[in-house]
């Protein structure tokens, strides 16, 4: 995450997951949602293409063909 997303980190919010990598997709989001309330988490291919531009208030949780998280999760 860069300077630009500060205010999506919070005083107690995380801003990265790296102990999901190796959990189910949809436990991934469940966490991230409730531990950063100012983010969505967004399930996706882990060989998505996707634009990189910076998007505060999303993280993108990569997954595998069998829903395994497979890239730590980072707001933006």
């Amino acid at each position: 995450m860069s300077d630009v997303c500060q205010n999506t980190a919070g005083e107690g919010m995380k801003i990265s997951w790296p102990e999901l990598v190796g959990r189910r997709g949809e436990e991934a989001k469940e966490i991230i949602d409730r531990e950063n309330t100012k983010v969505t988490a967004k399930i996706i291919s882990e060989n998505a293409v996707v634009l990189a531009v910076v998007i505060c208030d999303r993280v993108y949780v990569r997954v595998n063909d069998q829903g395994i998280v497979t890239r730590t999760p980072i707001v933006g």
